[in-house]
């Protein structure tokens, strides 16, 4: 059985990876929410110079660069963080709810982003999701 600092370093090395992406997003601009599914809104927002795909991108590279601190606070990489209990618990519910609800939308009405960045990012949410909750329960009794 893999033991609490792995799940927890699988957690933060997953989303460690979506905020790199997300970082490339906001440097590389339309080209690169093109790529990864952002939309026609979002791609031509960018390509117009609007901040509104920066801003957008930038709060959710910092949730997710404050998820991967608190995986990695769990996994006991880094100083015991305030509340990890709850936060890692809310981390798993929106994870999972993200992709549960993005897998509905993606089957029911994918709308601009398409059914591919839906059931992708949806799974992806849900593995996130898997490994935060492994982790979790590992290490419950010393958060």
């Amino acid at each position: 059985m893999i033991d609490t600092p792995a799940w927890m370093l699988l957690a933060a090395a997953g989303t460690a990876l979506a905020v790199l992406l997300h970082i490339g997003c906001i440097a590389f601009g339309a080209a690169w929410y093109e790529r990864f599914g952002a939309g026609e809104r979002m791609v031509r927002l960018s390509r117009a110079g609007h901040p509104f795909p920066t801003a957008i991108t930038t709060a959710i590279t910092l949730v997710l660069a404050l998820w991967t601190a608190y995986a990695l606070s769990a996994a006991g990489w880094l100083p015991v963080l305030p509340g990890r209990r709850p936060v890692l618990g809310t981390i798993i519910a929106i994870l999972g709810g993200r992709g549960i609800a993005g897998l509905l939308i993606g089957w029911r009405r994918p709308g601009y982003n398409g059914a591919r960045f839906w059931y992708a990012s949806s799974l992806t949410c849900l593995a996130l999701a898997g490994l935060y909750a492994a982790g979790t329960a590992c290490a419950w009794p010393t958060l």
